[in-house]
This record gives C-alpha cells, sequence and structure tokens, in this order.
C-alpha cells in the first residue's frame, strides 16, 4: 500500500498534510459558505431565544453495515436528538480522529456520506476538527458532532407533563440496527435483508409538532431500545407506570424469528430511526393515523398506556400474563451508534 493512500501521523501535525487533508478531503463534500473561512470559530446567526445544544459520539463497529455507515449515522443521531426535544436542526459541528493507516479512500467515502446525509436532513456542518492517533489507539475512525437548533414555534415538551392516561406511539418497528450491527459482527448463517432504520426524523416530528398539540414528551429508540427508553423515563417521574401491550408493539418479522433464534429482545435492541411519543389520549387515534397515512410511518402505533404510580414499567404479554421491564443490564452489544 502506498504511502499517500492512507492516514499518516503527519496528517495530524497542522502541517502542509494537513492542509491537504482538509483541502482534498472534507471541503469538497462539507464545504458551504460558513465552513470555507476555515476560522477558529464560526460565526452562525439563530433567531431565537430557545437554542438547543446537543453533542455525542459515534464509534459503531462496523463502519459500514447494510442502511447506513458511521459518518451518515453521526449526522442522523445529531439531528434526531434535537428533533424529538422539539427543535428544527440548523447546525453541527463535527470532530474526527482518525488512526494512523486509515484508507484516504474509507475517509473520502464517509465524508462523502455525511454530505449526502446533510442536503437530506438540511443541516450545515459550519466547524470541524481532526486529529490522527497513532495504529491501535482508536478503532479505524471515531466521530464526535454537536448539533445546534431552535425550538419550534408553539412547542412545548417535556417528561413533567406526562400524565395518567396518556398514551404511548412508537414510530415504527423495533430492533432493525441493532440486529443488523451483530449480525454484520459475527459469524451466523442468517440470509436476511435487515438493515439499520437509520434515518433523520425532522422530516416527519416537524409537521407532526405542526400538526398536533397533544404531544407531551418524545425520545429517540437508541442504545437499550424501547424498554430501557420507557424505564427511564417512568424512574424519572416516581408518580406513573407505563403499561405496554406486546401484541400492538411493531417488530419485523424476519427481526422477530432471528431475535427468538438467539434468544435476543428486540425491546432492548437499538434503533436508529425511531422515537417514542407520550401524547393525550384523545389525539393518540388521530395522530397515529397522520403517522401512517400523512408521514408514510405505516407501522406507527400505540403500544401502552401511562398509570398511576412509582417509576414501573409492565407488559401485558401474548399469552395473558404481566411482565416487568427493567434498564438493559449488561449489554451484550457495545458500540451500537
Amino acid at each position: 500500500m502506498k504511502m499517500d493512500d492512507v492516514i499518516l501521523l503527519s496528517h495530524g501535525d497542522g502541517g502542509l498534510l494537513t492542509h491537504n487533508l482538509i483541502e482534498e478531503y472534507f471541503l469538497p463534500h462539507l464545504g458551504n459558505d460558513l465552513l470555507l473561512n476555515l476560522d477558529d470559530s464560526t460565526s452562525i446567526t439563530v433567531r431565537s431565544d430557545n437554542v438547543l445544544v446537543t453533542i455525542d459520539s459515534y464509534v459503531v463497529d462496523p463502519i459500514f453495515f447494510p442502511g447506513g455507515d458511521i459518518g451518515k449515522l453521526s449526522i442522523y443521531g445529531t439531528v434526531n436528538d434535537l428533533s424529538v426535544s422539539g427543535a428544527k436542526p440548523l447546525y453541527i459541528a463535527a470532530s474526527f480522529i482518525l488512526e494512523e493507516g486509515l484508507k484516504l479512500s474509507i475517509l473520502k467515502q464517509i465524508v462523502a456520506s455525511m454530505a449526502e446525509a446533510c442536503n437530506e436532513a438540511k443541516v450545515k456542518i459550519v466547524a470541524g476538527d481532526t486529529k490522527v492517533v497513532g495504529r491501535n489507539q482508536v478503532d479505524k475512525i471515531f466521530i464526535t458532532t454537536t448539533g445546534v437548533g431552535t425550538l419550534l414555534e408553539g412547542v412545548n415538551l417535556g417528561k413533567h407533563l406526562i400524565r395518567p392516561h396518556d398514551r404511548v406511539i412508537v414510530s415504527g418497528p423495533l430492533g432493525n440496527h441493532g440486529l443488523c450491527i451483530l449480525l454484520q459482527r459475527g459469524n451466523f448463517s442468517f440470509k436476511t435483508n435487515i438493515k439499520s432504520d437509520c434515518a433523520p426524523l425532522n422530516k416527519v416530528i416537524e409537521p407532526l409538532l405542526k400538526t398536533f398539540n397533544g404531544v407531551k414528551y418524545m425520545r429517540d429508540l437508541t442504545r437499550g431500545g424501547l424498554a430501557t427508553c420507557l424505564k427511564e423515563i417512568a424512574s424519572s417521574s416516581r408518580s406513573i407506570d407505563i403499561l405496554l401491550d406486546e401484541e400492538s408493539i411493531p417488530v419485523d418479522e424476519e427481526v422477530r424469528g432471528i431475535c427468538e433464534t438467539l434468544g435476543l429482545d428486540p425491546l432492548y435492541l437499538a434503533n436508529e430511526g425511531k422515537f417514542v411519543i407520550f401524547a393525550e389520549k384523545d389525539e393518540s387515534k388521530s395522530l397515529v393515523k397522520f403517522m401512517r397515512e400523512d408521514l408514510g410511518l405505516g407501522m406507527a402505533s400505540i403500544v401502552g398506556e401511562v398509570r398511576e404510580g412509582s417509576g414501573n414499567v409492565f407488559m401485558k404479554t401474548t399469552i395473558g400474563g404481566t411482565r416487568r421491564l427493567n434498564m438493559l443490564s449488561g449489554n451484550p452489544l457495545p458500540r451500537i451508534c
């Protein structure tokens, strides 16, 4: 392999190779009117008193998988954290840690994927940083992103607004991303079409919030899955319980079948393009109808309700019993995003 085909430590020394890396690999894909100045900071205009900021790091293994890659994941994940908080995502800052020896062709593919994701989500990368470390000090590439957005007009979301009788809604089938990553890592003989559900949620959440006033709270269902997310919400309140109906929870048949074979529970698998909504009872059916017919979320479903309680999550099973759900313990699949 030629020296100019891979990342070298000297790509991180701030000199000519650093300059070339930025000019040849980052700016052609991510460059815009704000980023091209290449100053130590960027001036952005945010006309709002309600600015939301989020930060996350992406270390997924493998870095390419059916339905996505670490670049796309880093943009969509940041966009989604802002979106479920009721914000319109606007800007992203991105930091890259690169391993010496990483193929430049791989870096180019990841950056191009990030650019495509930015275009789809209608956000701009306005600041960036790149560091290079020695071999085996990082696994190929890690990406950290900071997102900035503004709260949508008239939106007020929060766990404190959740009340008994509110309905719990999920936007689609669960577990695809987590199972996709697991199957890419393991030596399994399954022939499957399972892909990550990696997708930007602002395209569906913004019209949803502009149409309905009864949405109380939302969360994207990433690490730990639906069960962990709901347990966190119930525990933080301590005055509510959440009761789920197993028959109502959407799971693709292929995902369900492989999970049963491997002894996995889709309720605890990660998602990267699904979210949960707490909404007023009276609006919940029309909200799901809107999600299915107008937003293209054909498997959006009411999966449970809120009751008075003490921070527990229960599920009515398909055989008529009741199962208590807790947070994921001893995650068998680290580096999921």
